[in-house]
């Protein structure tokens, strides 16, 4: 049973920064890959950026999907700003059951209708490597979303020591 998850901020009152880590052969500011394989986030066929909050939690959350003993090849990173004047929502994970389970369904569905009603061009999420940290879901279908800029993408240069057998 999903009981009022979410905080939300009517602006947050200072721009959000959010790092997003991709490869260089495919858009980086640009959800298609989301729409197309869904995420812990959304369902196949919504259009969503995953990004973190930090530089360290997005490559944390590279690193879960990488090969292991080997370095991600063609990777680049963009720092994502969103500005004070948009609405953002924030899960709270202790009224959102099941949020970290591995079939995905309680964040899924509640994502897919968070998504849907554009109540807010952004979400907040809990990162389930690090518990402590947050990534952050952005709708690339909200009226809001061509307000979201973000930097040019630089080359990520991967420590060899994280991918050492």
């Amino acid at each position: 049973m999903i009981t009022t998850p979410v905080l939300v901020h009517q602006p947050p009152y200072i721009d959000v920064l959010a790092y997003r880590i991709g490869d260089v052969r495919f858009p980086i500011f640009d959800g298609r890959g989301a729409m197309l394989q869904g995420g812990r986030w959304n369902s196949p066929g919504h259009p969503v950026i995953y990004a973190s909050l930090s530089q360290a939690g997005a490559m944390l959350e590279v690193l879960t999907h990488a090969n292991i003993g080997k370095l991600p090849r063609f990777s680049q990173m963009v720092i994502i700003e969103i500005p004070d004047t948009l609405s953002i929502e924030t899960v709270e994970p202790s009224n959102l059951a099941g949020w970290d389970h591995l079939n995905m369904k309680a964040s899924r569905h509640f994502a897919d209708e968070w998504i849907t009603s554009q109540r807010s061009v952004a979400l907040i999420v809990p990162s389930v490597i690090a518990p402590c940290d947050h990534n952050i879901v952005i709708n690339q279908m909200h009226p809001d979303f061509l307000k979201i800029t973000h930097h040019e993408p630089e080359p990520i240069i991967w420590d060899k020591r994280l991918f050492a057998k």
